[in-house]
């Protein structure tokens, strides 16, 4: 059985303008979602930009990507899909990892779920810092949140995986280790 992410890359469509069309098309549609973060500081109505903001979360990235297919062709998007996953998996979580990073990787996942869940029966104004803070603190732990699934490794996606699939057993390493 081969590994489907062994593939050998799809050929180079010729870099003509619609090729670089293609690919700016969906740089932009992925990049537009940042865009929402500027919105807020621009002097529309709110009504204008609730609208903006959606658009630039949940329509404009999935307009962009449609017609970069259209622009690419079907050869084309196959090659830039096949490059952008071999950057993401280079750059992505190794399949296993040490006790030291997993242990590290486990603490970083627990305390910002910890913090949330002490913050929903606790009052705000009892922790310091927290009413003026609260944005910075948010994005602080989301962040914390996010890379520690990076640092757990891969066998820990299939971990949580398996929390989802009903016929999953848990397995558990003897003593010797193994």
């Amino acid at each position: 059985m081969t590994d489907p992410t062994s593939q050998n890359t799809p050929a180079a469509p010729s870099p003509g303008w619609r090729f670089r069309v293609g690919v700016a098309l969906i740089a932009v549609g992925f990049l537009s979602p940042l865009g929402a973060l500027l919105v807020p500081f621009t002097d529309l109505s709110m009504g204008m930009k609730a609208t903006l903001s959606g658009a630039l979360i949940a329509g404009i990235p999935e307009l962009f990507t449609v017609a970069a297919v259209a622009m690419l062709g079907k050869a084309g998007f196959n090659y830039v899909k096949h490059r952008i996953m071999a950057m993401l998996r280079r750059y992505g979580p190794p399949k296993e990892v040490g006790p030291v990073r997993y242990y590290l990787g486990l603490v970083m996942w627990l305390i910002p779920a910890l913090y949330a869940w002490v913050l929903m029966y606790t009052p705000h104004d009892m922790i310091p810092g927290f009413p003026e803070y609260q944005i910075h603190i948010g994005l602080t732990f989301d962040f914390i949140f996010a890379v520690s699934f990076f640092v757990l490794g891969g066998d820990f996606w299939d971990k949580l995986r398996a929390l989802f699939v009903h016929k999953a057993k848990a397995s558990f390493p003897d003593a010797a280790g193994r």
